[in-house]
């Protein structure tokens, strides 16, 4: 790959994944500059940084509410380790994408959530959209608990 070519691939794998500048370069290098590859080893990269984190502390929070056309209601108790990335704008975008999720799908408790397809992309997970708010903040993310009512 050329230089110029480079450096757009690593600032496109930036935008796509929230990975760092040299994550994404690694990752293109490793990949011998598949995206789709490359990708892939940032969203797994993302899952060991989570597991690194597991046995942190989440003492900040925010509880974030959903209406859907008056008839589904969403409550979510979503936590991460400071109130600095509580307030980030992937903890809150994630946030949304979570109660949305929760509107939609109706998962029954955290882990059932965690697993289910993400309504978005079915080739994603919600355990990896929280693992990759974890790999873009650095901080451990966790859902605590969610409530969903249906008139």
């Amino acid at each position: 790959m050329a230089d110029k070519n480079s450096s757009e691939a690593v600032q496109k794998l930036r935008e796509v994944t929230g990975a760092g500048v040299m994550d994404c370069f690694r990752a293109l290098q490793e990949s011998s500059g598949d995206f789709d590859k490359a990708i892939a080893i940032i969203r797994e990269k993302g899952f060991s940084k989570a597991e690194k984190r597991a046995d942190r502390e989440t003492g900040a929070g925010l509880i974030r509410s959903y209406l859907h056309n008056g008839r589904i209601g969403v409550l979510l108790n979503l936590r991460a380790e400071t109130d600095f990335v509580v307030r980030s704008e992937p903890f809150q975008e994630l946030a949304h994408e979570l109660t949305m999720q929760i509107a939609a799908a109706g998962p029954k408790d955290v882990e059932e959530l965690l697993a289910q397809p993400y309504i978005k992309d079915e080739s994603r997970t919600i355990q990896d959209l929280v693992n990759e708010v974890i790999a873009k903040t650095g901080e451990k993310v966790a859902i605590k608990e969610f409530s969903r009512m249906e008139a």
